[in-house]
């Protein structure tokens, strides 16, 4: 997993905003979520996905585990989550978490 800030992902106008972090990639699909306090992402256990995912945290902090290991995360960051990393959000903040994320594919 690698960890940037929402203003990394500059774009140029035409492309993806995230292409200077994630280069040679493409929105495939996404959508926006939100967790209240003490709930994880994706409850039913082992999570991985064959592109890379990225999480926008809009609102909220909390851990993100991947392949067991955790990390704090806080609105403003962005999460890439690389193509076999088993991975989960996990909302600790005071207000609730809500994030964009987005399952990509190669351009």
């Amino acid at each position: 997993m690698r960890r940037y800030k929402l203003a990394d992902l500059t774009g140029n106008g035409t492309g993806p905003v995230f292409a200077p972090v994630v280069a040679g990639h493409l929105v495939a699909r996404g959508g926006v979520s939100s967790y209240e306090h003490g709930e994880r992402t994706h409850p039913e256990g082992f999570h991985t996905h064959d592109v890379p995912e990225v999480f926008c945290v809009l609102q909220g902090s909390g851990l993100v585990e991947i392949d067991g290991a955790t990390t704090p995360f806080e609105a403003g960051d962005v999460l890439v989550v690389e193509p076999g990393e088993d991975h989960h959000l996990i909302s600790l903040g005071d207000v609730p978490l809500v994030h964009a994320w987005l399952h990509l594919r190669e351009a």
